[in-house]
């Protein structure tokens, strides 16, 4: 048995059997990524605890302790969130080097129920690109066609789990970086609704938008997953206490009697032909299912592009300000104070990142505050009340996660605004604060579409039943790339 092709599901029960053990399973893991990784180069770095740590979990099984839920489970992180010890670099130049002192709460919660951290995988600099391109450690490559992008920015956990490194990943998502990805790779990626978990240890992008979520194969991991890192933490205070969590083993996969909000705006000139065939195959499932579809006008979604690259740069210039290059990471000299800030900033972080550094610093100095960023957000405003108004007629939203597949690797890293095009469908979600995941929904010239489900905020459980039970009727997201 090739135990690096089961699900989340799966490998817990075989663990709780006694058919594998959790070190048999790390190591498994661990070959596959020495055999296989240098070509893709999605990990940065494997934890070397880690099969330390899978054994541990053995011996507390064998003498019948009480484990967690996610007890002897491999995972990987994305280089943004904080584990004592670790490097994180968020894949920057400017943090190389740098150690982490304190583990992000989703670390914690994780640990707690007996996972076992695998390592950190690649990922855009500081998450901002569309393709894990800009990382300065090295490309990441598609597992499906490595002449192929990835996605971005969180690439790196993507192919983690579409190559079979781990059977889940955590990202985090801030415009699509987790759905797009999952698009590209063939996976299953939730963006959940923001303060559903904690960004506390998440080095911030854009903390309006910010948001961990899971990667897995199925839509079962990903809601199983997500019992272990959601609710209330008092270390961040955007976090929500939830009344209620998904139990995905109580989840009926049925859509019979729901109704599926079809955009018309989200179906217009610019996306493939192929992908658009899918994504209405799609809903004809969930038609046959007996989903009531219906179309729907969401008319300021079409600014949501213009709205994401005035607000995100903003936040980002403002919370990368903290890297001087004095307290930690990438230094350089200067003859005074001034000289070395610039230096520093301008030797140690990548063109994307100083680009929407000096963008955000612009939409935000004095005479521009109001002509961009405060107009910005009453925009934003009317997009969550166009998903608002919708989200009261029908039960969920289906659109392309991406409106192509996977690009050529280069195609687009010279020309960052037919780059920024690429999350025209994902961007809306975080302005609009609610979920929103991604599923394999077929294929098109041999690589992975994704089929994009929105819902109203913090009913990711109707998120899950209808991936469930489209995932019940299809074959999709069992197909897997020979790597």
């Amino acid at each position: 048995m090739d135990v690096t092709t089961l699900s989340l599901k799966e490998i817990i029960r075989a663990l709780e059997s006694k058919e594998f053990s959790s070190e048999d399973l790390v190591s498994a893991y661990l070959s596959r990524i020495e055999k296989l990784d240098g070509d893709l180069y999605s990990v940065l770095e494997v934890s070397p605890s880690a099969l330390e740590d899978a054994r541990k979990i053995d011996k507390a099984r064998s003498s019948g302790q009480e484990l967690g839920s996610l007890a002897g489970v491999p995972i990987f992180l994305k280089d943004n969130m904080m584990v004592k010890g670790w490097g994180n670099t968020s894949a920057s130049q400017v943090l190389e080097g740098h150690k982490s002192v304190y583990n992000a709460t989703v670390v914690d919660r994780l640990k707690s129920a007996g996972a076992v951290l695998l390592g950190r995988t690649n990922m855009d600099e500081f998450a901002m690109g569309s393709s894990t391109e800009s990382s300065h450690f090295g490309t990441t490559k598609n597992p499906w066609d490595k002449t192929r992008v990835p996605g971005g920015s969180s690439g790196g956990s993507a192919v983690a789990v579409s190559a079979g490194f781990a059977p889940v990943a955590l990202g985090s998502d801030t415009g699509g970086s987790i759905r797009q990805p999952a698009s590209l790779c063939g996976v299953v990626g939730l963006k959940p609704t923001y303060g559903r978990v904690s960004r506390y240890g998440l080095m911030a992008m854009a903390s309006s938008l910010d948001q961990i979520g899971p990667f897995a194969r199925t839509v079962e991991d990903v809601a199983f997953l997500m019992q272990t890192i959601e609710g209330k933490d008092q270390k961040d205070a955007t976090s929500v206490e939830l009344s209620e969590t998904s139990i995905s083993e109580l989840i009926e996969p049925t859509v019979d009697g729901l109704t599926i909000g079809i955009p018309k705006e989200y179906f217009l000139e610019g996306m493939d032909a192929d992908v658009k065939r899918l994504v209405m195959d799609a809903v004809a499932e969930l038609e046959k299912g007996g989903a009531k579809v219906v179309e729907i006008s969401m008319p300021h979604v079409q600014y949501a592009l213009a709205v994401y690259y005035v607000l995100m740069p903003c936040e980002a210039s403002s919370n990368l300000g903290r890297f001087d290059g004095l307290r930690y990471g990438y230094h350089s000299t200067g003859e005074n104070l001034t000289e070395t800030y610039s230096r520093s900033r301008g030797e140690g972080f990548g063109p994307e990142v100083k680009r929407r550094i000096m963008l955000g610093s612009y939409a935000l100095s004095a005479g521009y505050y109001d002509a961009y960023y405060r107009k910005a957000l009453k925009v934003r405003s009317l997009i969550k009340k166009d998903f608002d108004e919708v989200l009261k007629h029908v039960d969920a939203i289906v659109t392309p996660t991406s409106p192509s597949v996977a690009w050529k690797l280069g195609e687009k890293f010279g020309d960052p605004l037919t780059m920024y095009l690429s999350d025209i469908y994902t961007i809306t979600a975080n302005l609009a604060t609610v979920p929103a995941m991604s599923l394999p929904c077929g294929f098109s010239q041999d690589l992975p579409v994704g089929l994009q489900l929105m819902g109203r905020p913090f009913d990711e459980h109707m998120l899950y039943r209808i991936g469930m039970y489209y995932q019940s009727v299809t074959e999709w997201h069992k197909q897997t790339p020979i790597v």
